[in-house]
């Protein structure tokens, strides 16, 4: 299975499919997501809000989209809602090796159980702000963020999933801006 968000197709390009959170605090932004699976079979799925990322966990056979209205997880075999929820704070959205979703929102990064209400904050070092993830190197993401309060201090982290820890990466400067 691949999934890559795409600009709004052409009508009946593909076969199409709404995903939706009702609410009234909805934006007017659609996501669209192309889906394809192992025989090639081309889907798209529209999903509310801005688009933010996509990640598929083959460990689960599980689907997470991430938009600035909702999240969603769908799975991988016939493309339907696990479970939906409106968001606003999400920000960032991984996939471990071994098949973990993990998020972060301004100050903290989730490693998701079982469902989206099964969320467990990672400690970190210090308290953290504007995280950003970046690349991966094995079992440990990579991801920048701000010391809160202390914007000045830029740092370069990573997050072992091995053992679910945060630590300052070495040997990279720490920036002050």
């Amino acid at each position: 299975m691949k999934a890559e968000i795409i600009n709004q197709p052409y009508s009946g390009e593909f076969e199409e499919r709404i995903y939706d959170v009702e609410s009234v605090w909805n934006s007017q932004s659609w996501t669209w997501i192309k889906f394809e699976d192992n025989s090639g079979i081309e889907k798209v799925g529209q999903f509310r809000g801005f688009p933010k990322d996509v990640k598929i966990s083959k460990q689960k056979n599980e689907i997470v989209v991430l938009t600035s209205d909702c999240i969603f997880r769908l799975d991988t075999s016939e493309l339907n809602i696990i479970e939906s929820e409106k968001q606003v704070d999400y920000g960032n959205l991984e996939v471990t090796p071994n098949g973990t979703f993990i998020f972060s929102e301004y100050s903290n990064i989730y490693k998701m159980g079982n469902s989206f209400s099964d969320m467990y904050i990672i400690k970190s070092p210090f308290e953290m702000d504007m995280i950003k993830f970046k690349s991966w190197n094995g079992n440990i993401l990579e991801f920048e963020c701000d010391e809160m309060g202390g914007w000045e201090r830029h740092e370069i982290m990573e997050l072992d999933v091995t053992n679910w820890t945060i630590k300052p990466k070495k040997n990279a400067p720490q920036q002050r801006i």
